[in-house]
């Protein structure tokens, strides 16, 4: 009977392990995409610059092909997990150790490497390297680099600013007559044109520059990343360890 008891716990601890896996790799892959999306927006807008080359550094383990595969190869993971302890078959339960085990080496491998890359490849990043791209925003009001004034638009979406550093940049350095409607807090078709007419605060006042700066330092998405992968990474250490428990008390009770 005690064994039997002790049976059950371990398999509802092993289900919520595995949930809490899958939650967590889930947000891993949703962060990921976000942060790929906003990449490739300020990596058109830096292109050919120092700029360019340190947003690739900081984010190149976010993005890499083997970080993606390892979240969607323990979303398939989690669910052999389950099964195993649902049905309390030792062939599903050892699989599902071995490939905790082989994943847990992989990512701790690509950590180490990880970290010791940034420390090799650290690139200093001023503030001032910023103004440089306000040279480029002549280029915007060309017909022919209306993709480049599309990526502004979307950085400017996603960062909720306009210009370089400051919104009268688009004047100063184009041809407009006022700022794109990306810039607008509340966006509507023309409504850069009837802000800067009207009411000049409907407008975002920060500049992209400051913000993309932010963002390729890296503050609080790698934060939010290293946090879920050290969460994850106890998470699968607890998992092996109850699946061992599991595996010996259900071999040892035939």
């Amino acid at each position: 009977m005690a064994r039997h008891d002790a049976v059950r716990c371990l398999r509802c601890l092993l289900y919520a392990l595995n949930l809490l896996l899958w939650v967590s790799r889930l947000s891993m892959l949703g962060m990921a995409a976000w942060i790929r999306d906003t990449l490739s927006s300020v990596l058109t807008l830096t292109a050919h610059t120092r700029l360019e080359e340190a947003a690739v550094r900081s984010y190149s383990a976010a993005v890499h092909p083997v970080f993606i595969s390892v979240c969607c190869l323990l979303l398939i993971l989690s669910m052999v997990g389950y099964c195993g302890a649902l049905r309390c078959r030792l062939l599903l339960l050892c699989w599902y150790f071995c490939s905790l085990l082989v994943i847990f080496c992989v990512e701790l491998a690509s950590a180490v490497w990880t970290y010791d890359e940034s420390l090799k490849l650290t690139i200093r990043v001023q503030r001032a390297d910023m103004i440089s791209l306000k040279s480029r925003m002549p280029d915007y009001s060309l017909q022919r680099y209306q993709w480049l004034l599309w990526s502004c638009d979307l950085c400017a979406y996603q960062f909720q600013c306009c210009g370089v550093i400051y919104f009268t940049d688009w004047l100063e350095m184009t041809e407009m007559e006022f700022p794109p409607d990306s810039c607008c807090t509340n966006q509507f078709p023309g409504c850069a044109g009837h802000a800067h007419q009207h009411d000049l605060s409907d407008l975002h006042q920060e500049g992209c520059g400051p913000k993309v700066y932010r963002f390729i330092r890296g503050t609080k998405p790698l934060q939010v990343l290293r946090f879920l992968g050290v969460s994850i990474g106890v998470a699968q250490i607890l998992a092996m360890a109850l699946t061992l428990t599991l595996l010996w008390a259900l071999y040892y009770g035939r």
